[in-house]
């Protein structure tokens, strides 16, 4: 589950004889911090880690000036602020139009590691703080530590309907709280959003429901206390319940609610309606992957296209994850992959019948067939987002979901 009491891990790539003290003085100061060896390393240690706040990195003597590891430190739309180590002599040569981040820091040699502790603080600090137009503003509690947890942002959408956008969204939500995560799955299709009633919840308070309320002098709550809890302890969130009347659901707060939303919790998987809307577009801004379901059919695959090409436009392509639904149930996932430009992230097999059978009952996959392939094919997909190597799939008979599993060949 999401640890909010403890500091965050600061990625560590110094010399072994400057590494040690420095490891010594933030562990002391609550941090966690993590030696690597190499770029490679580097690279390895943020794809599976998310709440890495800073990286101290020694640059020194790098052909590019550092350029490769700036890279490593923004994929996926992240931005880890870093703490470049040089020699005075490197500093007077480095070249102000080099890439960089406006976070980023350069500290040069000799250095103590009670300044690299205290140059963290101030970074991890800035890092939650927020410019109203007077001066920068903290965001929250610093001292309950909920400037310390960062949870992936996972939005799952294509412009065309009928790709299993919302079948992804809430079977991986369900694997997801079956491993342990916490877990906040955010129905943001306004106009057919279904999510709640997938997982047999009638009746939800909406976002819709709740800044109506505030208008009328009502409490101002956020996404972590609007959402509705299920019985698997998953958090359900439905933007609206009716596509009418929508005029208030101002994008930029939905926008900044889902990046408060992700310190408290290790995944907001957000369930997008097909279009560009400004509330997706602000959406996109935020998430770390945007999954984007394809079915093998030539309509889906020229909607993936045409998304590629927006994506692009719109500087997000490396964020975009294709996840191949129906594999091999129509163009082989090799000819998509080729179509589309993009490797299959993942891919899920055609569950037909059962599919329907569990919707019908409201239930997700995990719970009502832990057994079947197409439940594995969500186990898999969780494990890449968790960084994980090997499958640990749920044991049927499990009561997950306050129900007992049926065990299934």
């Amino acid at each position: 589950m999401a640890t909010t009491n403890r500091r965050p891990a600061i990625a560590i790539l110094l010399p072994p004889t400057e590494a040690a003290p420095v490891v010594a003085e933030l562990r002391a100061g609550g941090f966690e911090p993590i030696v690597v060896s190499d770029l490679a390393e580097l690279a390895a240690l943020v794809a599976v880690r998310r709440d890495v706040a800073v990286a101290v990195l020694d640059v020194e003597g790098e052909a590019d000036g550092g350029a490769s590891t700036w890279a490593v430190l923004h994929e996926f739309g992240r931005n880890i602020p870093a703490l470049l180590v040089v020699n005075p002599s490197t500093l007077d040569r480095l070249d102000p139009a080099a890439p960089g981040h406006d976070n980023d820091e350069y500290l040069t040699r000799p250095y103590s590691a009670e300044s690299i502790r205290w140059r963290i603080e101030a970074m991890c600090i800035r890092s939650v703080a927020v410019d109203d137009g007077s001066g920068p503003v903290l965001q929250g509690d610093l001292e309950a530590g909920n400037w310390t947890q960062r949870g992936q942002l996972i939005a799952v959408f294509n412009p065309k309907g009928g790709v299993g956008k919302t079948m992804i969204a809430t079977n991986l939500a369900a694997v997801l709280t079956a491993r342990g995560q916490s877990v906040l799955l955010v129905d943001a299709d306004t106009v057919t959003g279904h999510v709640p009633i997938s997982f047999g919840m009638d009746g939800v308070r909406t976002v819709v429901d709740a800044w109506r309320d505030e208008l009328e002098g009502g409490p101002v709550q956020g996404f972590d206390e609007l959402a509705s809890a299920h019985p698997s302890g998953l958090r359900v969130l439905s933007l609206t319940s009716s596509p009418i009347h929508t005029e208030v659901l101002d994008a930029d707060r939905v926008s900044r609610e889902l990046g408060a939303a992700r310190r408290s919790t290790d995944f907001v998987i957000v369930d997008l309606h097909p279009s560009y809307s400004p509330l997706n577009r602000a959406v996109f801004d935020k998430a770390d992957r945007i999954l984007v379901p394809v079915t093998p059919d030539l309509p889906a695959i020229r909607a993936a296209i045409k998304l590629r090409d927006v994506a692009e436009e719109l500087g997000m392509r490396d964020q975009l994850c294709l996840i191949v639904n129906r594999a091999n149930s129509g163009v082989s996932v090799a000819d998509v992959e080729k179509a589309l430009g993009l490797p299959a992230y993942a891919e899920i097999r055609s569950g037909g019948l059962l599919l329907v059978r569990a919707a019908n009952e409201g239930r997700a996959l995990i719970d009502f067939a832990p057994k079947e392939k197409i439940t594995g094919d969500f186990q898999v997909l969780a494990d890449r987002l968790l960084g994980v190597t090997a499958r640990e799939p749920v044991k049927a008979g499990l009561n997950l979901f306050g129900r007992h599993a049926p065990a299934r060949a």
